[in-house]
C-alpha cells in the first residue's frame, strides 16, 4: 500500500476559476522519491502527491479575498522574486486587488513592534527581482501565535504565504493550527527557501542555485591565491549549518578543491586518515591545496558555545579560523614554509539577486503557491520533487532537517573530484 500525503482543505471551492486553462485535478500522483530524498517514510518510494496548479473551481471568491506576504529568517537570493511572482499572479491571474506585505518577519504581526504594513502592488513589485534580500525586511526568533491569528483575524486576512526556511516553516505550521484554534477559515502556505538546502522533501529550495554560483566564484579566488605562492593554502568557508550541499556542490561545480568537508562527517585533523596530513602530502605533490569547508563541519573538534541564537540554533564556532590556526601550527612544528588565504564569503552568496534559473524556479513556486492557497488548500507548502510541482504537509518537510548521504552516487561523485576518499569518515564503512 503506497503512503499518500493528501492536503487539508478549508471546504467546498464554489468559485469558478477565472483563469479558465491549464486546470489540474485533485487526483494523487505516484512519485518515485530516491531515499535521500524520502528520509524513510515508511520505507517506500512510491509516493502519492496532490499535483500542484490551477483547480478548475477554487473556494476565495476573488473579489472578497485580502491576501498577506511574509518573509522571515535569513537573506536568500530570490526572496523577492517570489514576492513579485505572487503578487503578479494574485492581481493579474485573480483580480485581486487586497494585498498586503507583513514587515519584518513575525515581528510585523504583533502590535508592540509598530511595524506598518505595506500594499503591494504590480507597480510596487515590478523590477524588485533586480535587488537582493527582501523588499518586506524580515526578522529571526519566535513570536506569539495566537497574537498572529489575532492580527490576521481582526485584519480579515484570507490567505497568508510564509517565506522562510525550516524554521519559518514550523512557524507557518504553528500559525495554520493557531488560526485553525481559533476557528479562522485562513489559508496557510509555505514556500521554503534556504540556501543550505536542507529542508525535509524539498529536492532543491529556491536560492541554492544562486549560492553555488556565488560559492564557486569564492572558491576560484582561494584557487588563483593558492597557486599564486610556494605551498599556498586557500580556505573557503560556506553556510551549511547541518548540511553539506552548497559545499558538495560548488565543489563538483569547479575540479579545482582538494578537500571539501561537511557537517556529516566527523573528520579527522592527525593521525591515518588525517586532514593535515594530507594536506602536507598534496602540497609535497603540487605546492599548493584548496579547501572548502562548511560552516557546521568539525564542530566536534572544537568546544562548545553554549550558546544559541535569537532563531533556537546552537551558535557553532568559526571552523574555518579552527582550520588555518590549526594548519599554520602543523606546518610550523615540520618547518615546512606555507601561506594562508581565508575567504568567507558568506553574507554576499545570501544576499545577491537570484540567478537565471533561480528567478525561473521562484515564478514557478509563487504562481503554484497562489493556485494552491485560492483553491482553499491550507497547512501545506509548494515544492518541486522529480521534475513536478506538488503540495507538501507542512507535518512532513518539517519533521527533520535533510543531510547528505553520504553513500549516495552524488557524494562518491564529490570524493572521485577532490581524491579525498583516503580521509577518515569520507567512506561509510
Amino acid at each position: 500500500m503506497q503512503t499518500e500525503f493528501v492536503i487539508s482543505t478549508l471546504g467546498e471551492m464554489n468559485f469558478n476559476n477565472p483563469k479558465m486553462q491549464n486546470f489540474v485535478s485533485n487526483k494523487l500522483i505516484p512519485i518515485y522519491v530516491q531515499e535521500e530524498f524520502a528520509q524513510g517514510v515508511a520505507g517506500e518510494n512510491h509516493l502519492l502527491f496532490e499535483e500542484a496548479g490551477p483547480r478548475e473551481k477554487i473556494y476565495f471568491d476573488p473579489q472578497k479575498t485580502k491576501v498577506a506576504i511574509v518573509t522571515c529568517g535569513g537573506l536568500c537570493p530570490g526572496l523577492n522574486d517570489v514576492i513579485r511572482s505572487l503578487v503578479m499572479e494574485l492581481w493579474h491571474g485573480y483580480g485581486i486587488r487586497n494585498i498586503i506585505g507583513i514587515p519584518y518577519g513575525l515581528e510585523g504581526f504583533i502590535e508592540k513592534y509598530g511595524h506598518k504594513l505595506i500594499e503591494l502592488t504590480p507597480q510596487f513589485v515590478s523590477d524588485i527581482y533586480t535587488f537582493g534580500g527582501t523588499i518586506l525586511g524580515t526578522s529571526r526568533g519566535p513570536q506569539n501565535f495566537d497574537e498572529i491569528a489575532k492580527f490576521l483575524q481582526e485584519q480579515e486576512i484570507n490567505i497568508l504565504f510564509v517565506l522562510g526556511g525550516d524554521g519559518s516553516m514550523k512557524a507557518g505550521q504553528a500559525i495554520s493550527e493557531a488560526v485553525a484554534k481559533h476557528g479562522i477559515k485562513l489559508s496557510v502556505i509555505g514556500i521554503p527557501k534556504t540556501i543550505d538546502n536542507d529542508i525535509n522533501f524539498v529536492e532543491q529550495s529556491f536560492g541554492f542555485a544562486t549560492a553555488v554560483d556565488q560559492a564557486t566564484t569564492a572558491i576560484a579566488c582561494a584557487h588563483t591565491e593558492a597557486i599564486g605562492m610556494y605551498n599556498g593554502i586557500g580556505i573557503v568557508k560556506l553556510m551549511g549549518r547541518e548540511s553539506g550541499f552548497i559545499a558538495a556542490h560548488a565543489t563538483l561545480s569547479l575540479s579545482l578543491v582538494n578537500f571539501v568537508l561537511v557537517p556529516e562527517i566527523d573528520f579527522s585533523l592527525q593521525g591515518e586518515g588525517g586532514l593535515l596530513p594530507a594536506i602536507e602530502k598534496r602540497l609535497a605533490h603540487r605546492h599548493h591545496a584548496v579547501i572548502v569547508v562548511a560552516e557546521g563541519a568539525g564542530q566536534h573538534l572544537m568546544p562548545k558555545t553554549g550558546q544559541t541564537d535569537s532563531s533556537g540554533n546552537i551558535v557553532l564556532q568559526d571552523i574555518g579560523l579552527y582550520l588555518q590556526k590549526e594548519i599554520k601550527k602543523y606546518f610550523k612544528e615540520k618547518n615546512i614554509p606555507i601561506g594562508i588565504k581565508y575567504i568567507d564569503p558568506s553574507y554576499i552568496v545570501r544576499a545577491v539577486p537570484a540567478n537565471a534559473d533561480d528567478r525561473v524556479y521562484c515564478g514557478f513556486l509563487g504562481r503554484h503557491a497562489v493556485h494552491a492557497a485560492m483553491s482553499g488548500k491550507t497547512h501545506m507548502v509548494v515544492a518541486k520533487l522529480r521534475g513536478r510541482y506538488v503540495h507538501l504537509p507542512f507535518d512532513l518537510v518539517t519533521q527533520k532537517r535533510r543531510k547528505l548521504d553520504i553513500t549516495s552516487h552524488y557524494w562518491y561523485s564529490v570524493l572521485a573530484t577532490t581524491g579525498q576518499g583516503n580521509l577518515k569518515g569520507m567512506i561509510k564503512d
